[in-house]
């Protein structure tokens, strides 16, 4: 019973659970009938709606059919520069329509995008163009000057387009663009001008096989040295399919762009989702609360998906209350822990419930997520809170150390596999075939089934604290910690102890006006969790350090090394 695939896997567990009845059950799910990749469904939209609205930017429309365009511009200057099938285009842009552009653009040229976090300095931008092989690279101007400008003489990358946060937009309001201005690129192309001059050329069509790699994610680099997953169309396809059916949405749906885009949810559960549903996608440059709940009030999104940081960010802006709010009713959260009071106190402010939804960058986004009818169960033993069944034709086993299932209960390794897991790393053959034996990938999450099919992830494996023998998960420890009325974000690492090997030391950033001292924080959880697990030390900071998907970097509490 450790074996789990909504509708159509191994068990029958969720056969008579409602959220369910609208799939055939017990029959894999045929969820993309029609494309075989993400340019097919790109395509698709503009068909069907060509004058609808495929990106908003805060006072700025793009159509379906003015995108099309400009990818097809975007694809015939690569093409005009010497770009051949296979190449490799780097994205280092934050949450701009020229990213929507560059990557479709990309695909009609037959490319692969590289994405690129745009936090990224020199040392992690040049590994990942040398890495992938970059032979452009699409970049902010401020991005150029600051960072990309030194590295590039040291990579494969021969042409440089540059491109404003200031575009496609015409008034640049001073909240989003406070530290913005336009800078002089010497020896790159201006991305307006190049989509000027060709305007009106169209280039061949193409199309790609569901195996050919659609985009390079980088992972994290949270445990080691960042690995390009290999996405591919098919991958996309199905994750696009994953969000709609999943998530209840269609066309009249408007999504709000709060992740990242280089990230594998922006990416899926923003960007080609919008383009599966031919809907909106709003885009806000970098999340800044105030600027975001305004936007919501204007826009009036439908859907989102995000880190629970972004959450636990609008709740306590002071411009946040729940008209603002009241059209973003369907709402979901992933890529690091939702502490069960977070979810309470957001239902109790806007009135809307959180879905959990769990995925890695190796699987495309989701492999499982809380049906929107639902509502996650906590596990009474851990205080965890469900990320939900696995989606439709996903397989998920629960291993020991010695790779045997476990009973529902029984806390071991997730092991996923489905039509979202990539084939592997880029140019990574043996960390590919110890990842992703059999194409099963071993996400290095550990975790356990319940009897009815609900799976909850406890905490990473390498996070483990090990307290004078006694095993400690920073997660239970976490979500102690935001019971408490004054605490807005907190992390959990285990530190050097002469005495107990590892004793668990809490870092803890406070909402705004509010005070509580260390040691009423520390009898706070004694008075609530085991004498083994309650925080020895705990520091307070202003923020948490994070990566820009929300999940926190344990390695820098760890090491000292956060400031």
């Amino acid at each position: 019973m450790s074996t789990a695939a909504a509708a159509g896997g191994t068990t029958s567990v969720y056969d008579e659970r409602p959220w369910l009845e609208r799939y055939d059950r017990g029959q894999p799910h045929d969820i993309h009938p029609t494309f075989t990749d993400a340019l097919q469904m790109f395509r698709a939209a503009v068909e069907r709606s060509p004058d609808s609205d495929a990106v908003r930017y805060f006072d700025g429309r793009i159509t379906y059919r003015e995108l099309d365009e400009a990818t097809d511009a975007f694809a015939s200057a690569l093409l005009a520069d010497g770009f051949t099938r296979g190449e490799r285009v780097g994205l280092f842009l934050q949450n701009i329509p020229q990213f929507v552009i560059a990557l479709v653009g990309t695909w009609k040229a037959g490319g692969i995008a590289v994405l690129i976090n745009p936090m990224n300095r020199e040392r992690e931008l040049e590994l990942l163009l040398t890495d992938s092989g970059a032979t452009v690279l699409v970049c902010l101007q401020s991005l150029h000057t600051d960072i990309a400008a030194s590295v590039l003489p040291r990579t494969s990358v021969r042409t440089v387009v540059t491109t404003s946060e200031l575009d496609f937009q015409s008034s640049d309001d001073p909240r989003a663009f406070a530290s913005s201005v336009r800078r002089e690129c010497p020896g790159t192309t201006d991305l307006l001008e190049l989509l000027d001059h060709h305007r009106g050329c169209h280039p061949q069509a193409i199309g790609f096989a569901t195996g050919d790699t659609a985009f390079l994610t980088y992972t994290s680099g949270t445990t080691g040295p960042p690995k390009g997953a290999m996405n591919t169309h098919g991958n996309v396809v199905f994750g696009s399919h994953v969000f709609r059916q999943w998530c209840d949405l269609d066309a009249d749906d408007v999504v709000l762009g709060v992740a990242p885009l280089f990230h594998i949810t922006g990416l899926i559960g923003h960007l080609t989702l919008a383009q599966l549903l031919g809907a909106p996608l709003v885009l806000l440059h970098r999340f800044e609360p105030a600027l975001a709940i305004e936007t919501i009030r204007s826009q009036r999104p439908t859907f989102t998906v995000g880190s629970v940081t972004v959450f636990i960010a609008l709740m306590n802006c002071p411009e946040a209350d729940r008209e603002a709010l009241s059209s973003l009713t369907k709402i979901w959260s992933g890529g690091a822990p939702i502490p069960p009071a977070v979810v309470t106190a957001f239902a109790s402010t806007f009135g809307h419930y959180i879905h959990n939804i769990y995925g890695l960058t190796e699987t495309t986004s989701a492999t499982h997520a809380v049906p929107l009818s639902g509502s996650a169960p906590v596990d009474e033993a851990s205080g965890a809170l469900s990320v939900g069944p696995p989606v439709f034709n996903t397989v998920v086993r629960i291993l020991d150390e010695q790779g045997r299932e476990l009973p529902p209960g029984e806390i071991g390794e997730i092991v996923t596999s489905g039509p979202q897991v990539v084939p592997g790393y880029w140019n990574k053959p043996e960390e590919s075939a110890r990842a992703l034996p059999g194409g099963r990938l071993h996400t290095g999450d550990v975790g356990y089934m319940d009897a009815d099919g609900w799976f909850y992830i406890v905490d990473r494996k390498k996070d483990q604290i090990n307290a004078a023998g006694y095993k400690v998960w920073p997660r239970e420890v976490e979500d102690v910690l935001y019971e408490h009325d004054a605490v807005r974000e907190a992390a959990v690492v285990g530190v050097r102890d002469p005495y107990r090997g590892e004793t668990v030391k809490a870092f803890v950033s406070l909402r705004p006006g509010t005070e509580v001292s260390e040691d009423e924080l520390i009898e706070f959880c004694r008075r609530r969790m085991a004498a083994y697990k309650y925080p020895r030390v705990i520091e307070f900071m202003a923020e948490i350090p994070k990566t820009a998907s929300g999940k926190v970097l344990r390695r820098l509490l760890r090491d000292g090394t956060a400031s």
